[in-house]
């Protein structure tokens, strides 16, 4: 029986996908699991689903992502996709599902879909849970992401359900658990093109129809509006695939089933933040040819939205199709320009800051550098004086150790002046927002692979979330 106490289950859920019918997914129903420990919940959500997060219970988010209590169907949707390439029409919700939608107090519908909740019709032999350590990773990686001003799904909640799993690439056996995603939409590239698989235009325009109305607002319902909804999209998606490069983050499998029609970027895996700056870093052991490297990124992105004009061809111009995505390298550059701008402290352009930032990108990848390292020591010792004398301008930095060499010291120097003179085209009232701008763009903490680790090593061996929850903290104030 259905608590009415509990907030959850007296949201204002919304039946966007349902009114689609049943042509674009499977009802179905929860696992049941031996137990259910709350060990994350996203207060910093609840508002903009219109609660407070103090009359908000543990047992409220127990109850209805734990043990599943619904008020509405649950829908494990359909789609196919290309993987590493190769096409398989054999994919679909397969240890989740979505579990319901609801508009946020911005306006916006968002998703309530869920990862390790059972097996579903597309689950093939897996056993449709999720690991624990895999939803602790895919919490901070999601956190993260949305502090570096990615945009992204999060995590609203993280419960472990008690059981022992089997994995290849854990010891095990390893602890169980269910999370709870929330983000704009969960409907893939791979979506639309199960649906020019099964050669169903007629499916391909209503799906369209629904969701250019609800995430593309904007767009006019006249005669062109699949082409506007794939003009935007292109932009959307280069501008997620440019915030990835800034933030010096590899997602590692770029499946076009990872790939929302919304550009939002979702579902973390195999991912990594990079150490230096190396276009050949793959986060994924399995990715063998580098296809997901960390500088293939925008490459993959452009390949995966040439994939879905085959769907979209089916209800406008192929040749129209085409030359929109012509577009997608320019958008990337202007997008990821900008983003390295921020990160260097700067707001408006002017000539020298292209030169800059070829600097930047020759420093960093030609010498041992932290990447991240880098631009927090930028943020953190940037003072007036480097405005003054190029000399200055970190000159305490911890990785001047790295550069071993006159090659390295070359590159840092000649970064320097330029940095000196990028200042020296600011006023002073805008030099102190060039400080601020550094500590917003450029936040100490950053989840390299060691961190993580560190942080799963207590709760795997002793059942201890302190540094977790440190960290989750620390990432979500930015300190």
């Amino acid at each position: 029986m259905i608590n009415k106490s509990n907030p959850f289950l007296n949201l204002k859920y919304e039946p966007m996908m349902e009114e689609l019918g049943d042509d674009y997914y499977d009802v179905v129903a929860a696992a049941e699991f031996p137990a259910h420990w709350l060990r994350f919940r996203n207060d910093a959500l609840l508002p903009l689903m219109g609660l407070d997060p103090a009359t908000v219970g543990d047992g409220d988010f127990l109850e209805a992502f734990g043990a599943f209590e619904g008020v509405r169907p649950f829908l494990a949707l359909r789609y196919h996709g290309y993987q590493f390439g190769a096409y398989n029409p054999f994919l679909g919700d397969g240890r989740g599902f979505l579990y319901g939608q609801i508009r946020g107090i911005d306006g916006n519908l968002y998703d309530l879909g869920t990862k390790g909740s059972g097996r579903t019709p597309y689950s093939r032999s897996a056993d449709g849970r999720l690991t624990l350590k895999g939803g602790v990773r895919e919490v901070l990686a999601a956190e993260a992401l949305h502090q570096l001003g990615v945009k992204t799904s999060r995590c609203l909640s993280l419960i472990e359900t008690g059981e022992s799993l089997w994995r290849g690439d854990e010891p095990s056996p390893t602890r169980s658990s269910a999370m709870v995603r929330f983000n704009r939409s969960h409907i893939r590239f791979g979506t639309l093109e199960r649906l020019h698989y099964l050669k169903r235009p007629d499916l391909i325009g209503k799906l369209l129809d629904r969701a250019i109305a609800v995430y593309y607002p904007d767009i006019p319902d006249t005669e062109d509006k699949y082409l506007q909804f794939y003009a935007e999209l292109i932009e959307r998606v280069a501008q997620l695939s440019a915030q990835w490069m800034a933030a010096g983050f590899c997602h590692g499998v770029l499946n076009t089933d990872n790939m929302s029609i919304t550009g939002e970027s979702f579902d973390y895996g195999p991912y990594a933040f990079i150490p230096t700056y190396d276009a050949r870093f793959t986060a994924a052991s399995f990715d063998y040819g580098g296809r997901y490297s960390y500088g293939n990124q925008p490459y993959i992105c452009k390949f995966n939205l040439e994939m879905l004009q085959l769907p979209l061809a089916m209800v406008t111009e192929k040749s129209c199709l085409e030359v929109e995505l012509t577009k997608f390298d320019d958008c990337y550059q202007q997008h990821y320009q900008k983003l390295i701008w921020q990160k260097l402290g700067f707001k408006e352009y002017f000539p020298l800051l292209e030169d800059l930032l070829a600097a930047t990108i020759e420093l960093l990848k030609d010498t041992d550098i932290s990447y991240h390292g880098f631009f927090a020591e930028l943020a953190q010792g940037f003072n007036f004086g480097w405005r003054e004398d190029s000399g200055l301008i970190l000159e305490n930095a911890v990785f001047n150790r790295k550069i071993s060499n006159s090659s390295g010291d070359k590159l840092k120097d000649n970064w320097c002046n330029l940095y000196h003179q990028c200042l020296n085209q600011l006023s002073i009232a805008k030099m102190e927002k060039t400080g601020d701008m550094l500590k917003f763009h450029n936040p100490p903490t950053v989840l390299l692979r060691p961190i993580i680790e560190s942080i799963w090593q207590p709760i795997a061996e002793e059942n201890d979330w302190q540094l977790f929850y440190d960290l989750i903290n620390k990432i979500q104030t930015k300190s």
